[in-house]
């Protein structure tokens, strides 16, 4: 009888994780049900359902002084988007120098220094952030400015790190960035200044953290849809604990490195954690496929990518109540259950 009251309070307390990983077993089940084109349509009710949800409660309950001293935060922004396009592939690059000792194969560590360059997602660091109580609408903003400078930056990143470039389809990205941000974002900080509606009636924090379970859900069909293209076990459990290994090491430095500035809140140096590690999925398929298009190796580089997004999803949800414990440790407060 004692331990129900336990195990109880551990789901609530925990029940973000434990929803990414009932999404993780969901999807290895049945994983057509919500891969692309598949009977959920995950591209249209993923891209402009759950995504564009998540900003628009986002943008429905931020403040205006909080946009606004956002802004001036130069230093924080910085920051993320030096840790983000500079740090992380210097870093790549000298890893994957020790890691050819070791005869791993030469694609899979291209793949590695792929991920590497690619920009930050517009959707898992923000609700991450805000599920630890971090600096959300910093979240928002790196995010977002992040995905636009991928635009310009992460080609010339793979022409130096590579030697390969491609064009990116400039107007497409840019068009889903405002269609799915921008415009949500937007109309909910319209709705929050003119009219009284301020959602306080609904869950709003559990509705967006459903919403992002959804873009998991739908990520791992993908990943478990995805042909296994001529790769061997030995080379996906490498993938996988190099990946696992570099998140690790990432995570650890943004976040030792973010706490030793003075200047950075304990909301700040969650946000920063956060957003300079993750990368991004729906920028990097395309790119990836563009790239090398017709080559044999196609799957050894596209496999760290693959592994990568819900890798970084599934160490987000193991940080969220520490980091929330963390931060509500500095308030001198306990957070909520």
């Amino acid at each position: 009888m004692k331990q129900r009251p336990v195990l109880t309070d551990y789901l609530k307390k925990h029940w973000l994780l434990v929803g990414i990983f009932v999404c993780i077993f969901l999807a290895s089940i049945y994983p057509s049900l919500g891969s692309k084109e598949g009977p959920l349509k995950p591209e249209y009710t993923c891209k402009y359902g759950a995504v564009s949800t998540i900003f628009f409660i986002s943008g429905l309950t931020l403040k205006a002084d909080s946009i606004y001293y956002t802004l001036r935060q130069h230093r924080l922004h910085l920051f993320i988007q030096t840790f983000t396009f500079i740090f992380i592939p210097i870093f790549t690059q000298i890893l994957v120098v020790l890691l050819n000792t070791f005869r791993i194969d030469k694609w899979i560590l291209k793949g590695l220094i792929t991920v590497a360059c690619m920009p930050p997602p517009v959707s898992s660091a923000v609700i991450l952030t805000k599920a630890s109580q971090g600096n959300e609408t910093a979240a928002i903003f790196n995010s977002v400015l992040g995905s636009f400078l991928g635009i310009v930056i992460t080609p010339l990143l793979l022409l130096l790190n590579l030697g390969y470039t491609t064009v990116v389809p400039l107007f497409g990205i840019m068009f889903q960035l405002s269609s799915t941000v921008l415009l949500p974002l937007c109309l909910g900080q319209c709705v929050r200044r003119y009219t009284e509606f301020r959602g306080h009636n609904l869950p709003l924090n559990t509705i967006s953290q459903c919403a992002l379970l959804f873009v998991i859900y739908t990520t791992f069909c993908d990943t478990f849809s995805m042909p296994e293209g001529g790769l061997t076990a030995s080379d996906i459990l490498v993938t996988m604990f190099l990946v696992l290994l570099i998140q690790m090491l990432l995570l650890t430095i943004s976040f030792v490195c973010a706490k030793s500035f003075k200047f950075f809140s304990p909301g700040d140096v969650v946000c920063t954690m956060f957003c300079s590690t993750h990368k991004s999925l729906t920028l990097g398929i395309p790119i990836l496929r563009i790239m090398f298009h017709g080559l044999s190796h196609l799957s050894e580089i596209t496999l760290p990518l693959l592994v990568y997004h819900p890798t970084q999803m599934i160490l987000g949800g193991l940080l969220v109540a520490s980091m929330k414990e963390w931060i509500y440790s500095h308030k001198g407060k306990r957070p909520p259950v």
